[in-house]
């Protein structure tokens, strides 16, 4: 047997929580590509984040030797957020495993993945997996995966991730329907990056799959987003760890060390080749990772703040879509504005921040990044709100739209649909995947489903709706510019780009949750919700008062009056030189609404 037609690339895709993890562990063991005493759950996710969430946040790819064949299992991210490393990780296979959990059937990023695979031409391979379960459905299941995919009963697998019922069934499976890679037409060096991770000693490690050509140490590569040129210094394959190899050739799957610094040099989805024997083109569907969401991070103690760009910076040297630049915020002062590719991988950087690092941080409410079109022809991205250039130079405003794959329970339908409406979302399709189990079509502003959409569609469907997105378009939306005024100066850190017909009910909120939080003063406090110049709705924080005439002790009604001018004269000044210090407490109450 040649070597290449040993070789079998796989990957398992799934939603959330179907077992993918569990299920890499069971066929590690079964191929005893990992002793027992050296065995945990979820040995391919190196995170203990990872393992509390039961999330794959990085891919990671392992060779696994099994009756006579190399089986190259590459882990997949699971998270919306994290789309496009999934089609990456896809396209250096030739085929799939579709986890599906026997209990709760085909869920959003089951249908997305799959419709992934189907694009980069994928063997997929239908798993039902937690077949053990008391309330495992697996006839239903059955009928929405052959629904989906269109394939026959019997070619289903059964398994338990669990127990490990069924494994042997699943590698034999991988063997006999997946396909060899194919042979090249050239010996031209060509490897596809589909992922990397950062040693300190050794530099960025770089996770490839070879197309073409053969790479071995002392070769000259070069990466052709970039043009950039390094020596390779080792190659080698994953069994867990890194072990070392003489060379990688067509059809295999392993890592590159070529002493590169700069994690930016290293990108998913670029190819490299032979410096001396280059190829002339590279492997389609590469593009820079671009962030969708932003948002301002701050030290609550200001003495942190170098303490937090020095650990941006170590996030970074394994996350190469997380991107920062300084900010200086008049109520928060100075931080970092980052954007992130959804809120998962901002909620995942949080985290990072606050358990690696120590750091305790405050977070600006999260953004979408607009588009503004100016009278004078020209267009600027605007990724925050308080960069939003004045109505009179605006010409209109684009948001970015998703577009949005709901599955629910039929009984639901009637809710979540309500749910999109109230988002602004415009219906596109229903179809029903099953007799139970409908799939709802909608484009939504990416910027309505940041704040609490998931929540509530979880709570007015029970818990059993699922959601995915994938962005599609930036189209001219009728938006505003909602400024909170405390005192008449304005506060960067609440302003909001929000829908016309949202605009009242959001400033009223605010204004009046302020007014819960911002202590009392000796003057009046205005609180104003402002669109431009236009005040839409304003509360008021009473002044302590002094009672100035209680030393008065009978004598003419002048004195008095005299007493009350002059104690309004000192308020009057006081109102002119006064300045309201807004508490930390106050602003991380209301930006948690």
């Amino acid at each position: 047997m040649n070597k290449i037609s040993s070789i079998r690339n796989f990957c398992i895709i799934a939603h959330i929580d179907h077992g993918k993890s569990t299920l890499a562990d069971r066929i590690l063991e079964h191929t005893e590509t990992i002793s027992k005493k050296k065995m945990q759950d979820q040995i391919l996710d190196s995170m203990d984040l990872e393992r509390e969430r039961g999330i794959t946040i990085k891919s990671h790819s392992i060779r696994i030797n099994y009756k006579n064949h190399i089986l190259n299992l590459i882990d997949t991210p699971g998270h919306v957020d994290f789309t496009y490393e999934v089609s990456r990780t896809l396209s250096a296979s030739e085929g799939a495993l579709l986890v599906v959990d026997a209990a709760q059937g085909i869920e959003a990023q089951t249908v997305t993945n799959y419709l992934l695979a189907l694009e980069n031409n994928l063997e997929v391979i239908p798993v039902i997996n937690k077949v053990d379960l008391p309330n495992a459905d697996v006839e239903n299941v059955s009928e929405q995966i052959i629904d989906l995919i269109g394939c026959r009963k019997e070619e289903i697998l059964h398994v338990s991730a669990k127990t490990g019922l069924g494994i042997e069934n699943v590698l034999d499976a991988i063997i006999d329907r997946i396909p060899t890679p194919n042979l090249p037409d050239s010996d031209e060096f060509k490897a596809l990056i589909f992922d990397s991770i950062f040693d300190r000693f050794r530099g960025v490690v770089a996770y490839v799959r070879v197309y073409e050509g053969e790479i071995k140490r002392g070769d000259k590569i070069k990466f052709f987003s970039h043009g950039t040129i390094y020596d390779v210094d080792e190659v080698g394959h994953f069994v867990i760890e890194r072990k070392k190899s003489d060379s990688l050739s067509v059809g295999e799957v392993g890592y590159v060390i070529a002493n590169i610094r700069d994690i930016e040099h290293v990108l998913s989805g670029d190819t490299i080749t032979n410096f001396q024997k280059p190829c002339n083109e590279p492997l389609p569907g590469f593009q820079k990772i671009k962030p969708m969401v932003f948002s301002g991070l701050f030290p609550s103690d200001a003495e942190d703040y170098d303490d937090l760009r020095t650990a941006l910076e170590k996030l970074k040297l394994n996350d190469a879509s997380l991107l920062f630049e300084p900010e200086v915020s008049d109520a928060l002062g100075f931080g970092y504005r980052c954007g992130f590719l959804g809120l998962l991988h901002m909620e995942i950087i949080q985290e990072r921040l606050d358990r690696e690092f120590g750091l305790s941080i405050v977070t600006t409410p999260p953004n979408v990044k607009y588009l503004a079109n100016l009278k004078d022809g020209s267009q600027v991205e605007v990724q925050r709100p308080a960069l939003l250039p004045e109505p009179k130079f605006l010409e209109s405003l684009m948001e970015p739209i998703v577009r949005a794959e709901i599955l629910t329970p039929v009984e639901y339908i009637g809710n979540v649909m309500k749910l999109c409406q109230d988002k602004r979302g415009q219906y596109k399709s229903t179809s029903y995947l099953s007799s139970t189990k409908v799939q709802l079509i909608y484009d939504l502003p990416l910027g309505e489903i940041l704040f609490d959409f998931y929540d509530r569609m979880k709570s007015c469907s029970k818990g059993y709706a699922s959601f995915d997105y994938t962005f599609k378009e930036y189209r001219i939306a009728k938006l505003d510019k909602l400024d909170i005024l405390i005192n008449k100066e304005p506060v960067d850190a609440l302003s909001m780009i929000c829908a016309k017909e949202d605009s009242y009910h959001r400033g009223l909120a605010l204004c009046q949750k302020l007014k819960e939080l911002i202590p009392r003063h000796q003057i009046q406090i205005p609180i104003q919700a402002s669109i431009g110049s236009r005040v839409i709705a304003r509360t008021n924080i009473q002044p302590f008062r002094k009672n100035v005439t209680e030393k008065l002790y009978g004598g003419d009604v002048t004195r008095k009056n005299k007493l009350l001018q002059k104690q309004k004269k000192g308020k009057k000044r006081m109102r002119m030189i006064g300045k309201v210090e807004v508490p930390q407490e106050a602003l991380l109450a209301v930006l948690k609404i």
